[in-house]
């Protein structure tokens, strides 16, 4: 079956359109709560390597762009590079001269800045989410089965047309939209839904049936199916003021299933090849963009809960990193020494870039290039 792909210099445009939002959003969290604090920033920069073009503002703050449009950062006072490594002669600054300097600045005041970045990206879908919902409400479709489909999952667990389904693995279900999210992100564990039939309630044990399907674009995914079919959708309006709440739920649950997708992939459940880089976001991008605005911006705001998501892992040189360093610091009620800090950040760089050259390993195979290769090999 033929794919239809966006164009290279379209994907490319789109992709830095979306990655320098995001990257500007999650900067700029930081920025502004480290203005709250008083901590001065030197630089604030959207990608890194030589500075395209930028400028200085009156606070003494060069803001500038970089070449190469994979990340950001924001440089404070007294810190000695883009990671926030302290300076090595921080520690003689005169006493007069510690005001503004994020190295002196109270652990509390650390942490909040270090986790403004990821709470701003969940801020900025949690405000798409709410857009959309007020835009378009919400479908909700009853949590009752329809029809089972012949030789699936709920099919041979006993499930049968009319049930309701209650609940999944102990957590309440409200309509059939729930259940499809549960289930999708299922690898084929076995789940224990509770259904309701003629004023009974039993529990039934059901291991999804693990399926992978292809969309247009030729993207190829992995999928939990229970075999069942709902019935109508229903469509229910979103007020103002309850579209926040159910923003913030969708986005509690994307992160609920991104925390059980990496465990999946980290349990050897899934394929790490369905962990994608640069290149895979960039290709999502374009082809999200092909279908409409709606969709891309949709996908800004699940690629933003995914940034806050990582950049909130404990891996040294990124704010989790930093945070768990914080926290042991303030379990200590003293700052750790140079050299267990000079370890974490070697570490931690050590670990990102094996990360970024094994995504994108899994990139170009996936876009064909290792296959590719094979053939003219061969």
């Amino acid at each position: 079956m033929p794919t239809l792909q966006p164009g290279l210099p379209f994907t490319v445009m789109v992709f830095i359109g979306v990655i320098g939002t995001l990257v500007f959003v999650h900067e700029f969290g930081h920025y502004y709560v480290a203005r709250l604090c008083g901590v001065r920033a030197d630089t604030f920069s959207i990608g890194f390597g030589r500075e395209i073009f930028g400028w200085t503002d009156k606070r003494g703050t060069r803001w500038k762009l970089g070449w190469l449009p994979l990340g950001g950062y924001v440089k404070f006072a007294g810190d000695l590079n883009e990671a926030s490594q302290p300076d090595a002669t921080i520690e003689d600054t005169p006493l007069s001269e510690r005001k503004g300097l994020f190295h002196f600045a109270p652990l509390w005041q650390k942490a909040a800045i270090t986790a403004a970045g990821p709470l701003t990206n969940f801020a900025l879908a949690i405000l798409i989410y709410a857009g959309f919902f007020m835009t378009y409400g919400k479908t909700v479709t009853p949590a009752i089965v329809a029809a089972v489909q012949p030789g699936g999952a709920a099919a041979a667990a006993g499930v049968v047309a009319g049930d309701q389904i209650v609940a999944i693995d102990g957590k309440p279900i409200a309509s059939f939209e729930a259940i499809s999210g549960k289930v999708a992100v299922n690898s084929g564990e076995p789940m224990v839904v509770r259904i309701a039939r003629g004023g009974a309630v039993r529990d039934l044990t059901i291991a999804p049936k693990v399926i992978f399907e292809t969309d247009r674009f030729g993207n190829s995914y992995q999928s939990g199916r229970l075999g069942l079919l709902s019935g109508r959708p229903q469509y229910v309006p979103v007020s103002a003021l309850g579209a926040i709440p159910q923003a913030v739920r969708h986005t509690a649950f994307v992160v609920e299933a991104s925390v059980k997708g990496l465990w999946q992939i980290i349990s050897g459940r899934r394929s790490v090849k369905e962990l994608g880089g640069p290149i895979k976001m960039a290709q999502l991008s374009g082809q999200q963009a092909s279908l409409g605005l709606p969709n891309l911006i949709e996908f800004v705001a699940l690629i933003s809960i995914n940034l806050g998501f990582v950049n909130l892992l404990p891996i040294p040189m990124l704010d989790g990193g930093h945070l768990f360093l914080y926290a042991l610091q303030a379990v200590r009620r003293r700052p750790l020494g140079e050299r267990v800090q000079q370890w974490a950040f070697m570490s931690g760089f050590a670990a990102l870039v094996s990360l970024m050259v094994f995504l994108t390993f899994n990139d170009l195979g996936s876009i064909g290039v290792w296959r590719h290769l094979s053939g003219l090999l061969g």
